[in-house]
């Protein structure tokens, strides 16, 4: 690890401790050279598995993309933004636990919607009449009766 004050190579560690949920380790380092003290943080890093697309185009996943999907779809809706990024964070995490190498994005729609349901019935059908592309008012009807019925 490079000094952030001087730029010599070699510091060595002072203290290691587990951050949060046990997903990140503070290190409290010491560069040999000016004696300056820092803190880094490690955090595993795990690389989401790639969508399939309806069209069967292959896609990167995209945190940025999901979130802003869910935000506009929670766009003047009484929620947390810490509620939408512990709903991120269950989605990537699910994703993550399917252990596949692709995922359909149907599957991550899916998951979006369920955590939407949970988080707000609005947001939700915001989200479902985009994803499911309603073709008629009567579906959308149907879907909002479901959802009653939760």
């Amino acid at each position: 690890m490079r000094c952030p004050f001087c730029a010599a190579h070699d510091t060595r560690v002072i203290d290691s401790r587990l951050n949060n949920e046990g997903d990140q380790v503070r290190r409290r380092r010491e560069c040999v050279a000016c004696k300056e003290r820092f803190t880094t943080y490690e955090v595993a890093e795990i690389s989401l598995p790639p969508l399939v697309k309806r069209n069967g185009v292959r896609e990167a996943f995209n945190e940025g993309k999901l979130r802003a999907g869910m935000l506009r779809a929670l766009e003047k809706r009484p929620v947390s933004s810490e509620d939408v990024e512990a709903a991120v964070t269950r989605i990537k995490q699910a994703l993550i636990a399917k252990g596949e190498r692709e995922v359909q994005a149907q599957e991550l729609g899916e998951l979006v919607m369920k955590e939407l349901s949970a988080l707000d019935h609005v947001a939700f059908v915001r989200f479902a009449s985009v994803y499911r592309s309603f073709q008629d008012v009567s579906e959308f009807t149907d879907m909002i009766n479901n959802l009653s019925k939760i």
